[in-house]
This record gives structure tokens, sequence and C-alpha cells, in this order.
């Protein structure tokens, strides 16, 4: 995907790991750039393009005086937001006009295809949409791999339903294909015949551009407004969301904050502990309370602690300072009132499950959210502000459950929630990786290690969280809830959008 994009970006005079609008366009992108790689394999394409005329710009650029003036001079999600929405990103530097047929083709992950199975595809492709031009002459339409594209454009990522012309790719609908054509009379369905139209009918087929940012040399405030372009490029929110989503670029910390200091070891607290079977090893629960106080949380996770990672803990994902939008309602002299713990009840056996055997350990189920919390309420939405685990002794069968500390925000209504149960392959990769190394004492021994993986199948240690990557990236958390799936205690969570 980042050979597609560089082609992309030099054929429009830049450089730079971003993906412009054309590039998003072309192939039907509307995530973040991480998002779309990790859905993609490869990318191909092929086409003709026929240039008419070109405008290009010699003279030296220069802003207008109240383009600068319009720079904030500081980090403000408000003012940059309009910036971007007013004046864009980039300044056009030509504009090339004609028309063009073009084919774009994507390979989803999962996919089974090689690269030169694609690649015969794509050309299979074109030279049934482009038949009977191969005699054009070099004054004519060109085709875009006979222009010079790297060969290796056919290596790289894609997705779309296929046509069923290729019958040795029967039954691979994880491709896509894509057909675009700029110019020309597009009732014209065939090549041919819409290709003598363009003259008539030319329209934009290719711009260069320059960053807007490369022309503000000395204007106090440019590292903000390049701060929040590469963010809107990068994660690509909608424009009317952008605010929203520049209030919430602040960093993300766990808590609690782990001792990072080597050798120093806290006394292990007393616990309960869960059980799986007659001969299992025992899984003690910290009872610690987590609170993060005004500060948003956007995420959990369940941890392995201790000398012998065998405690269970809960840990929250929050921003490091409160976001200016909230500080009206949120800052420390506004009076909210006292923040409120919600748990399941301890006799609502419906929400027990068994992690492994109905004989041992159960985890409680229910979901948990604030009841005087409801989508629009004017008087303000209750959000997730600390977590405890916990333990109900019931003999063999006792019960793990989880309380939520919720706090209120006043002045804010929720917009939308939604409940994640699919953490992304990053936060899973990050769990892996605590799970296979030791986060107590690092003097622990070889048999601790192997005695504290064992316990690691019964947990799920994925981080459940959302930022800038899940459009429109300003959710915050709203609930949670303990599940067993796969004979694992995993954590679900419910994210909700607001209205400031």
């Amino acid at each position: 995907m980042l050979q597609m994009v560089d082609y992309f970006n030099q054929k429009a005079g830049l450089s730079g790991p971003f993906p412009l609008g054309s590039f998003n366009c072309a192939f039907s992108f509307t995530g973040s750039k991480l998002v779309d790689a990790a859905a993609t394999k490869t990318l191909s394409m092929d086409g003709f393009y026929n240039p008419l005329a070109k405008v290009h710009l010699n003279t030296g650029l220069v802003l207008q005086e109240n383009v600068k003036r319009a720079v904030p001079t500081y980090w403000d999600p408000t003012s940059l937001a309009s910036f971007i929405e007013n004046f864009g990103t980039h300044v056009i530097t030509s504009v090339t006009i004609g028309g063009k047929d073009v084919i774009y083709v994507k390979q989803h992950q999962s996919s089974p295809l090689s690269t030169m199975e694609i690649k015969n595809y794509v050309q299979d492709i074109g030279n049934q949409r482009f038949s009977d031009v191969e005699s054009h002459t070099s004054s004519g339409p060109k085709k875009v791999k006979d222009k010079g594209v790297d060969p290796g454009l056919f290596y790289n990522q894609g997705v779309y339903p296929q046509p069923n012309t290729a019958s040795y790719l029967a039954g691979k609908e994880d491709v896509t294909v894509i057909f675009r054509r700029r110019g020309g009379d597009d009732l014209e369905q065939n090549h041919i015949q819409w290709a003598r139209t363009i003259k008539s009918s030319p329209d934009i087929i290719e711009m260069t551009f320059f960053p807007i940012t490369a022309l503000l040399d000395g204007v106090t405030g440019k590292e903000h407004l390049t701060r929040a372009i590469s963010l809107y490029l990068e994660y690509k929110p909608p424009i009317e969301e952008l605010r929203y989503f520049l209030e919430f670029q602040i960093p993300r910390i766990w808590a609690p904050v782990q001792d990072g200091i080597p050798g120093r070891q806290r006394k292990e607290p007393v616990c309960p502990s869960l059980q799986f079977s007659i001969m299992g090893q025992k899984l003690y629960v910290s009872q610690e309370q987590i609170s993060v106080g005004r500060k948003p949380v956007t995420g959990l996770r369940l941890c392995l602690e201790g000398s012998k990672q065998n405690r269970l803990c809960i840990h929250l994902q929050h921003l490091q300072s409160l976001p200016k939008i909230l500080q009206p309602y949120w800052d420390t002299h506004v009076a909210i009132g006292a923040p409120k713990w919600q748990g399941p009840e301890e006799q609502d056996s419906r929400w027990f499950e068994p992690v492994k055997w109905k004989n041992f350990s159960h985890v409680s189920t229910a979901p948990i959210e604030n009841p005087e919390t409801f989508i629009g309420d004017i008087s303000g939405v209750h959000i997730v502000t600390g977590a405890q685990l916990g333990v109900w002794d019931f003999g063999s069968r006792n019960v793990l459950y989880m309380k939520l500390l919720y706090s209120k925000l006043p002045g804010c209504t929720i917009r939308r929630s939604l409940w994640d149960h699919c953490p992304n392959e990053k936060s899973k990769k990050t769990a892996s990786s605590r799970g296979n190394s030791n986060a107590g004492d690092s003097t622990s021994d070889s048999r601790e290690n192997i005695a504290g993986n064992k316990l690691v199948k019964f947990v799920d240690m994925s981080e459940m969280s959302k930022g800038p990557q899940d459009h429109p990236g300003h959710w915050l958390v709203t609930g949670g809830k303990l599940g067993v799936e796969k004979g694992k205690i995993v954590l679900r969570v419910k994210y909700s959008l607001l209205n400031y």
C-alpha cells in the first residue's frame, strides 16, 4: 500500500507517507491509514490516460495576508479545524485536463491469491475493457503500465466483487474491482467510443499540489497547523468532526502507572482467588479501586501482575489532560457531585458463566451501565472514571465481577453508543507481549514465569480502546462487562460519542 501511496503522491508533486484524497477516492478508502492498510493485501491499477492540456503556475507562490493571519498561534482545535475547512491543506500548482479510464483493484487480506495471479487478473480485465485499442499510436491514449509505472505496483494492496470473466479466479470474492472514468461522455459504454468524446467533454484528470504549511515560514503557530494537518491526512476524520477529533489528540496513558524501577518489589496484597479445576493453579484477583478523576477514559484492559504473574488486575486508559472543550463542564471548579460505583447484583445468578467447569469459578457477565444516562438527556451524562474487580465467595463456585465508577459530565448529551467486542490487531499483539513478559520482579526465575504463563490461557489481555483511528476519533467509555469466550475471561466495553 505504501508503494501505491508514494506513486500517487509523486504524480501530485508531493512526498510523504500520507495518502491524498485522489488515492482514497480511487480505491474507495474511507478509514484511517492504519485501518485501511490492515484490511488490504495488495493494490493494483491499469488504464488509459489521455491529457489534452496542462496549466501550471510558474511564478513563486505567496499566501495572502488574511490566510497567514488565520493561523492559530497556539493549539486551538476550533481555529485549526476552521482553517483547514476554509483554506484546505495544499495549494494547487497545476491542472491537467483530458480523459482517463482506469481500473483499480483491491485485494483483501483474506484473499489467498498470489501476486502473480493478481497481476494476471488485472491484465485480463484491462484487455477485456480496453480491447481494440492496442494499435493506438503514442499520440493517442496511453496505457498506464506503458508509461513507466513501476511494475511493483501490481504487488501492492486491494478490495471489490470482481467480474466473472476470469475463470481461474472463480470464488475469489475478496477481490474488488473499481472502474473510474474522468472526462468524455460517460454514457458511452464502449471504451473506443468514449475516447472519441474526450475532446468535446474534457475534465480535470490530474493536479499537482504544494503544502500550504511550506508557505508559512516565520508565521507563529505553523507547527500547530502542521500537526493538525498531518493528523487530518493520516486519520481522515469527517471535516464536520475535525474540531472534536483534534480536541482528543492528547497523550493517552494507562492507570495505575506501573513502577518500573528494577529490583523493587511491592508487597503482594492479600487477594481472593479463582480456581478453574481441582488441581488448577489459583488466579488471585486484585480488588484495588482504580480512579482517574476528571479525565476521560478511552479504554480498559485486564492484566496479570505480581512476581508470579498470577494476580488479575484491571487498568484504565485515559487522556493525560482534560480537552479544552470539556473544561467549562468538568474543570476542577465545577460542582458535579460525588462519583458513584455501579456493579452487578450478587444474587442475580442469571449472568454467572463458568470459565471452565460449572463446579468451579464463574464470571458475572452482567453489563454495567449508568441507569441515569440516556441518549439525548439534557441534564448531562455519566461517564466511566474508575474500575474495580471483586470476587463473591460461594466456595469453589466463587464469582468474579467488575464495578465501574461513574462521574457526571453536565452540559453534554449522548449522541450515539456502541458495544465493542473486537480489539484491533495492534492491541492483540500488545496483549501477547504482556502475556509473555514478567510484569513483576525482574529477578523471578524461569519456573515462576512458566507457572504464570499457565494462567495466560484463562485471561484475554487485549487492550479494549478507541483512539484517533476509530472514526470520528472522540469516543469515551460509558460502560463495560466481563465475559467468557473460549475458556477465557474477556472484557467488553461500551463507548459513546457526546454532543458538547
